[in-house]
């Protein structure tokens, strides 16, 4: 399983993000025809190596360029470039943008992006960290979503930065996003508003859910964007780096601080293909009827019990006993519990935490002569490693047919090993 891991320790923007996510081995040259997807001629993206207290990595800038009467000549006039004013943020929000970039609201900024000739997963990515932002944005200034004209976000690079992130993400074809807890920073930020605490509301606002640490520095770490990129891609926030890393990418930001101002970004392979923690409850019983554990292993199987199974034991003065132990949730630990005391005449119960580690499974249907029959795929690392035929369909068509369930077996192995080597 391809994993893809952020580290936060100094924050995240979004030009930090570009930075890390090209670092990390996304062709520029792809980012590139993919943006120019979105007909925005108003800015140029620049991709430099920079380095922060000796880590070297990837900078991203997006320069807005003065509207000229003659917009065929922007790349002819450097002097035409306008640098981000940020103030004391990553130079991905807070900007006072000149008058003539136009405020844009949300509905301009989802026409932009529908129109675009971009992949529709893309598309919907980069809606979906858009509206993120906007509804965070709306309930701050207490107005209704589409109503809510932000410089913040309509600027031209919160646009480049939430699309980037989308490409990039789409290219990477990664199975898991994991993000370290979020330094947001601390102290107060200038912006078109006023001061503001920090995180900035809007970035509070997107961040509920997240786990967060203020960090040691006093100054704007995380932006709204690079909040709302985390919240739409970030499926689990731990510290844990459990992962055998594959490539590592280093974003620059815009400041020199005393902690390298670096968005740091792993990609991993996890082996295990599914790893989770379950309970095990097990009793010794030495004195029941046996003809009662059918029915207790069906009621506990029945209210959600992973397993149920039992060992023969020997208890004390040499007396014949079974282990029945079940396998649960750790939610369901306290009532399958509880029909273990009711149903059986146990009088004491062990559990203990254990940790299973399952490969992935997936049922194909394979056709033969008498019916189709379901094979269950074992897989390791996305490569199937074992299959196996479904045993209930493979009973009702031996029983139909007065075949030997033995030849079923056989006859399904073959056909699926045949369909795979063709």
């Amino acid at each position: 399983m391809k994993v893809l891991y952020y580290d936060c320790f100094s924050g995240i923007s979004g030009d930090m993000n570009l930075g890390a996510m090209l670092d990390l081995g996304v062709s520029e040259e792809v980012l590139r025809r993919e943006l120019k997807k979105l007909h925005l001629d108003e800015y140029q993206l620049v991709v430099t190596k920079d380095e922060r207290k000796g880590i070297t990595g990837t900078k991203v800038d997006i320069q807005l360029l003065h509207p000229l009467p003659d917009h065929h000549h922007h790349e002819d006039h450097p002097h035409h470039h306008h640098h981000h004013e940020s103030t004391d943020s990553h130079g991905d929000h807070h900007h006072h943008k000149e008058d003539h970039h136009h405020h844009r609201n949300l509905h301009d900024i989802e026409t932009i992006i529908h129109n675009s000739h971009l992949s529709s997963e893309v598309k919907e990515l980069s809606l979906k960290i858009f509206r993120e932002v906007a509804v965070a944005e709306a309930k701050i200034h207490g107005r209704p979503i589409d109503e809510v004209h932000f410089h913040e976000v309509g600027a031209i690079d919160s646009i480049v930065d939430i699309v980037g992130a989308a490409i990039c993400y789409d290219t990477l074809k990664v199975d898991k996003v994991i993000f370290s807890p979020i330094t947001v920073g601390g102290g107060f930020v200038d912006c078109a508003h006023g001061r503001f605490p920090v995180p900035a509301p809007a970035t509070t606002e997107i961040l509920k859910g997240i786990p967060i640490v203020s960090g040691e520095i006093q100054k704007e770490m995380t932006t709204p964007t690079g909040a709302a990129i985390a919240k739409v891609l970030g499926e689990e926030f731990t510290t844990d780096k459990d992962f055998t890393i594959t490539k590592v990418g280093y974003g620059i930001g815009h400041r020199d601080n005393v902690i390298p101002n670096v968005l740091r970004v792993f990609l991993g392979e996890v082996q295990h293909q599914h790893r989770e923690t379950a309970k095990m409850i097990d009793c010794n019983i030495d004195d029941m009827n046996p003809e009662l554990y059918q029915y207790v292993m069906e009621k506990l199987l029945d209210k959600g019990a992973m397993d149920v199974y039992l060992t023969p034991i020997t208890m004390k003065k040499n007396r014949p006993a079974m282990k029945l132990s079940v396998l649960c949730s750790q939610e369901l630990e306290a009532s399958l519990t509880e029909i273990l005391f009711k149903e059986t005449t146990t009088l004491g119960i062990r559990s203990y935490e254990v940790v299973k580690n399952m490969m992935s499974r997936e049922v194909v249907k394979v056709n033969t002569p008498y019916g189709s029959i379901g094979m269950k795929l074992a897989l390791l690392n996305g490569e199937v490693v074992k299959y196996k035929p479904e045993y209930e369909d493979c009973k009702k068509i031996a029983e139909e047919h007065a075949l030997s369930i033995h030849e079923v077996y056989s006859m399904v192995q073959q056909l699926y090993f045949n369909n795979l080597h063709r």
